[in-house]
């Protein structure tokens, strides 16, 4: 089944950390690139943090330095490492998959609630 599905979040006190993770199932999963949103309750879903096939990371300006992204290929996860984490930060976190050579290929999981409590 064709699938990607998130996990980690949770309810965590102002400067406290979580760790996201993104599991992938039916693709080959090398060949996409991997996208963190979120949607913060009445707001657009944004783009946090994304890394490329070849590994390259790229973090929205309000978590860079405190949010780190990585791949592990042979596992078909990413994994999101959020530090310092703020009550802005507070949303679904939602994990995207899209194909590097065929972008229309989007595979959207179901999201997994953060919680920062200040």
């Amino acid at each position: 089944q064709v699938q990607v599905v998130e996990s980690g979040g949770g309810l965590v006190q102002s400067g406290g950390s979580l760790r996201l993770s993104c599991a992938a199932s039916g693709i080959v999963f090398s060949t996409y690139t991997i996208t963190w949103y979120r949607q913060a309750a009445g707001k657009q879903r944004v783009s946090v943090a994304n890394v490329t096939t070849g590994g390259i990371a790229g973090y929205a300006d309000f978590v860079k330095g405190r949010f780190t992204i990585t791949r592990d290929n042979a596992k078909k996860t990413v994994a999101l490492q959020m530090n310092s984490l703020e009550p802005e930060d507070t949303a679904v976190y939602y994990c995207n998959a899209r194909h590097a050579s065929y972008p229309s290929i989007s595979i959207w999981g179901k999201g997994t609630l953060v919680t920062v409590s200040s």
